[in-house]
């Protein structure tokens, strides 16, 4: 019990009580425990997510070719946390994906009315000539603006490292793993 223990402690960043209670609950399958240990850290994120974050740390990147740099806000809400190497490690992780994925927004409330309008406007445009029904246009444009959006808001998109979770599963993680609410303050991406 003891080495499946450390083993899930290694894949997760889990405190040892909570990996062995996520066992027991499993009956020793790991991969059960992994999925409880995710539900956990949901509603670990939640109760934190209104604490505030008045510690943290700015990261940089800049990708090998020189051209691409980007400096990320990430906050706690100590500084005990903020020092800490995995959560350094968390920030550059955040830095590299958006130099990656070139987000724009953090989330989708920092988003303006005035720019869905701008995408909705111009999708709506091109569907409207295919002559379908308006119910139909609103669908599809609707459909297309939400991906859009997904592609330049950071905590919809794919952790490129992960593809099977997204920013925001990983700062939930995070969340978990540290006790402590984790939020991205802002981000400024540079290119030539």
């Amino acid at each position: 019990m003891l080495s499946k223990i450390k083993q899930l402690r290694e894949q997760t960043g889990v405190s040892m009580m909570e990996c062995k209670k996520a066992l027991e609950e499993s009956g020793g399958d790991i991969e059960k425990a992994c999925f409880i240990l995710k539900k956990i850290s949901l509603k670990t994120a939640e109760k934190k997510s209104e604490r505030e974050v008045g510690a943290g740390i700015i990261e940089s990147y800049i990708h090998g070719n020189g051209k691409i740099g980007v400096l990320v806000d990430l906050r706690s809400e100590t500084d005990f946390v903020a020092k800490n190497s995995t959560f350094k490690e968390l920030a550059h992780n955040i830095a590299m994906q958006i130099a990656a994925l070139n987000a724009k927004f953090i989330s989708k409330e920092d988003i303006s009315p005035e720019i869905k309008d701008e995408i909705e406007t111009a999708f709506r445009k091109d569907i409207e000539s295919m002559n379908k029904p308006p119910e139909i246009v609103q669908k599809i444009v609707a459909g297309k603006v939400d991906a859009v959006l997904k592609e330049q808001v950071l905590l919809e998109q794919r952790f490129v490292k992960n593809p099977n979770i997204t920013i925001s599963d990983l700062l939930k993680e995070a969340v978990q793993r540290f006790g402590e609410n984790i939020k991205i303050a802002r981000f400024v991406r540079f290119e030539i």
